[in-house]
């Protein structure tokens, strides 16, 4: 059997139903020359039998690796790309769709750049449901790839729910770090980036349905805390999570929040002119800073939903700024709190 020129690369947990919903998009792929290999992380009943029925209709090959503990995405995704044939590893995430072209797109980029190392596609605009926030996601991480980017930047976010690399070279690097969960991706751009690019091609595409609310503020919240994490390590800021102007968005709808609930305990206690004024004051200039900070956001949404949903996504944008912001704030909390615990370990040591 011909080598497989791409390795696509899935990691999963309890996911047969969007892993049959992946195969059977890439069965429609104009490429032909590819093998699948799915890291099985632990699930609770194998991937490999829940997905049976769909495999027998592929026609290209599926391999199925089985991990007895959940180590996390990374782990699984380290573990399958060892089985790999292909020269070109493609990271998939489970719950992504591939176009017909996408894998094609992927090919030809490598084949016709020798040079090329490593690049990253993006996650389409379009949502089937009609629920509010999914629609928001798909439209806030579009915006944030195609029209609020740093253009000038050296490399993007080698992001794994569509990215690809040569596997020399991600084997050179020893793949993803375990130890920073959520952020894996992220901690892997920096090693790539210290010798090579990552280019993006926003013609390389999958399909995402977005989930709602709550865990994707719990996602936020956590990959914020990690990035912390990360950041405190390396000393360094690099618009590959974020972009600086996003960075002082968070700030500004974080210092809107605290003004106004500031402005509102005020009012009530101190109810006196002046205090009304300032702290008024106060909460406009957040106000008016954070709108501009996402005035390209803002007028995309309006040019795409309208009026009433562009309202609604600056509030919605606005709540997850904040969260975003109190992930960060919980990292320094929990390592000032690990200090005190070493610092009273020691001071009890002595007695």
């Amino acid at each position: 059997m011909k080598r497989p020129y791409l390795s696509v690369v899935v990691p999963a947990y309890n996911t047969s139903v969007s892993c049959t919903h992946l195969l059977d998009s890439l069965r429609l792929s104009q490429y032909n020359n590819f093998e699948v290999i799915i890291g099985d992380d632990g699930s609770f009943e194998p991937i490999e039998v829940l997905c049976r029925d769909i495999v027998v209709r592929c026609s290209f090959p599926v391999v199925f690796v089985r991990l007895e503990q959940n180590i996390g995405p990374a782990g699984a995704r380290n573990v399958a790309a060892k089985r790999a044939k292909g020269t070109i590893l493609v990271f998939l995430d489970s719950d992504v769709e591939v176009y017909s072209d996408t894998l094609q797109c992927i090919a030809d980029a490598f084949k016709k750049d020798l040079d090329l190392v490593a690049l990253t596609g993006v996650w389409d605009k379009h949502q089937r449901t009609s629920k509010f926030f999914p629609q928001y996601k798909a439209l806030r991480d579009w915006s944030y790839w195609m029209n609020e980017r740093d253009r000038d930047g050296y490399y993007y976010l080698f992001s794994t729910r569509i990215a690809a690399i040569k596997k020399n070279v991600f084997e050179r690097l020893r793949g993803f770090d375990t130890t920073f969960r959520q952020m894996e991706d992220v901690e892997f751009t920096y090693r790539v980036a210290r010798r090579y690019a990552i280019v993006f091609f926003p013609t390389v595409r999958v399909h995402h349905e977005f989930e709602d609310f709550w865990p994707v503020a719990k996602k936020y919240f956590w990959r914020s805390f990690y990035w912390t994490k990360l950041y405190k390590v390396r000393r360094k800021f690099d618009p590959v999570a974020t972009t600086r102007w996003e960075s002082f968005a968070a700030l500004t709808a974080f210092g809107f929040f605290i003004t106004l609930v500031a402005a509102t305990i005020l009012f009530f206690i101190y109810p006196s002119a002046w205090i009304r004024k300032y702290s008024i004051g106060a909460v406009l200039i957040f106000l008016l800073m954070h709108t501009l900070l996402i005035r390209k956001f803002l007028l995309f949404v309006y040019q795409e939903k309208g009026w009433w949903f562009m309202i609604r996504s600056f509030i919605v944008g606005i709540v997850l700024y904040c969260i975003i912001v109190f992930g960060s704030i919980y990292f320094f909390v929990q390592q000032a709190l690990n200090l005190q615990k070493e610092a009273f370990y020691r001071d009890s040591l002595k007695y």
